[in-house]
């Protein structure tokens, strides 16, 4: 219950960013909608992204955290310290001169991220001039990251859960002004969104260096030094790189490809975001507290624990991923018309949007699962065996993407959703090779209460499938505009709610989770606030 707790704490946290980032997203959908300079901001936004996944999130949740967790259990608070200031130093100074780098060369760049702008000179240069804007982003959240890294590995989960809250505020405060001042659709729009990025990104800076001082582990800037054990944090962090950011790097590889054709990056990055919330709660939430625990329970040589712990996570997953990705499938195009048709976004753009989401939901239960193994290996310092299986899958990714996309073109239909599908088949071929290797060493051995839960939740799942699909032709001719804002709303949760009862029913009457186990939860959960 403790790991479920600790899932709890980071999922809860991340459910309201995510929350605030959907009426974030409603907002650039009214006022931006799928034009150019829609387009122009989400590769502006995505770019920093990506390397901040990579440097930040991938390599240290992969490198930093073990090594860090193992100095904190084994050798003491001053050399946990001393040990991440240097890593802060020698991530702050690469980070430095990339940025730099990237920014100045990001005319030439934008032609790797998004060669179908060239043949739109205004939205190129547009998204130039947002990306350099926004790119400081990434420095400001990959020392958040490593920030982070230490608070999970001295079990305080709260700070790091809450920083992304800030990001959606501030984008939510600037959009707004856009939308007052009179720009929407206008370029002005995009550029007052990218600065509220790098303005963002410095909020959770702080907030997170607080929260550090806070929890007594206060760290000082200093010089970088390439000692001993910084060539192990290189040598692991190289490989998590990549391992760590597949799915981002698959993304932005349909970015590249989407640019091609008209208003196809704004479609996925609208359906991206409403996958990616079950993702975020979930999967972020798996990713977070898994790899600190494995890596302790690792370093104390208990190997039924850490079975235990992957075993519990995996259920943990599945209980809240096989759902998600049912309704968003099934209910696809009620969702996207109610959460974004409106202002620019008109009804032209919801069936090519939800579409793509129907296709990203196919795969949520793989990028969950890809979430749960991959702190297996690298808990145990291992970054290559991952990195191999991420550069197998992206060129599976590349390859299925180009070939989906254009073959859709040929049928008449979205090529963009090619592109969607081709992510979520390579994310299965991911999630399977990592499970097979882990069984395989004997790293990863289902226990009887998994096998048995499994199949009651796809039970579960399929009941839901079957309810959803029932309620929705009842029900979606009341999420048309015409019908106000309030009526969409409430059929939507009518749709919604068919679903999640039928489900939340069957969970417990199958006995995949019991009263004694909620109350349990419940009764842990307000002695531990109580007590804070």
């Amino acid at each position: 219950m403790q790991l479920y707790r600790a899932f709890a704490t980071v999922g809860g946290l991340t459910m309201v960013s995510r929350l605030l980032g959907f009426v974030r997203d409603i907002l650039i959908a009214a006022a931006l909608g799928t034009g150019a300079v829609a387009d122009a901001f989400f590769v502006a936004f995505r770019f920093p992204n990506l390397f901040r996944r990579l440097f930040g999130e991938g390599a240290f949740n992969s490198a930093f955290v073990p090594l860090f967790a193992k100095r904190l259990e084994g050798e003491g608070e001053a050399a946990a310290r001393s040990f991440a200031e240097d890593a802060m130093a020698l991530l702050g100074s690469a980070l430095i001169v990339f940025s730099i780098a990237a920014i100045v060369l990001m005319p030439w760049l934008m032609m790797l991220l998004a060669p179908g702008f060239v043949v739109a000179p205004q939205k190129y240069d547009l998204a130039v001039l947002l990306t350099q804007i926004a790119f400081p982003y990434l420095f400001c959240l990959s020392i958040v990251a490593l920030l982070s890294g230490v608070l999970n590995s001295m079990h305080r989960y709260w700070a790091a859960a809450a920083a992304p809250i800030l990001l959606n505020v501030v984008l939510i405060a600037a959009i707004s002004f856009a939308i007052w001042a009179g720009f929407s659709r206008q370029p002005e729009a995009g550029f007052i969104l990218a600065v509220g990025v790098t303005v963002a990104g410095i909020a959770q800076l702080l907030m997170l260096y607080i929260a550090v001082r806070a929890a007594g582990m206060s760290l000082r800037p200093r010089l970088p030094r390439y000692t001993d054990d910084m060539k192990r944090l290189v040598a692991l962090g190289i490989p998590g790189l990549v391992s760590g950011g597949v799915t981002q790097i698959n993304i932005v590889v349909g970015t590249i490809i989407a640019s091609l054709q008209a208003g196809a990056v704004s479609y996925l990055y609208y359906a991206d975001r409403l996958y990616q919330l079950p993702l975020g709660i979930v999967g972020v939430a798996v990713g977070v507290v898994l790899l600190p625990e494995l890596a302790r329970k690792l370093r104390a040589g208990d190997r039924s624990a850490v079975i235990d712990a992957q075993n519990r996570s995996l259920e943990f997953a599945m209980l809240l991923t096989l759902p998600a990705a049912v309704g968003l499938a099934v209910a696809a195009e009620p969702l996207v018309r109610v959460l974004f048709e409106r202002g620019a976004f008109g009804g032209h753009d919801t069936p090519a949007t939800a579409w793509a989401l129907a296709a990203f939901a196919a795969g949520l239960p793989s990028f969950v699962m890809i979430k749960v193994f991959q702190p297996a290996f690298f808990a145990r310092e291992d970054t290559r065996t991952p990195m191999t299986f991420a550069i197998q899958n992206m060129v599976i990714n590349v390859a299925g993407s180009i070939a989906l996309f254009f073959l859709f073109q040929e049928l008449g239909l979205w090529p963009h959703v090619g592109i969607a599908l081709a992510t979520t088949i390579a994310g299965w071929i991911n999630a399977w090779m990592l499970w097979r290797t882990l069984r395989r060493s004997g790293a990863f051995e289902w226990d009887d209460r998994l096998r048995r839960n499994l199949v009651r939740i796809l039970a579960a799942s399929t009941v839901m499938a079957v309810a959803v699909a029932v309620a929705t032709p009842m029900l979606a001719r009341y999420t048309l505009v015409g019908h106000g804002l309030l009526v969409q709303v409430l059929a939507l949760v009518g749709i919604v709610g068919a679903g999640v009862l039928a489900y939340a029913g069957l969970v417990l009457a199958l006995g995949v989770i019991d009263k004694a186990q909620l109350d349990r939860f419940f009764r842990r959960r307000r002695a531990s606030g109580s007590g804070g």
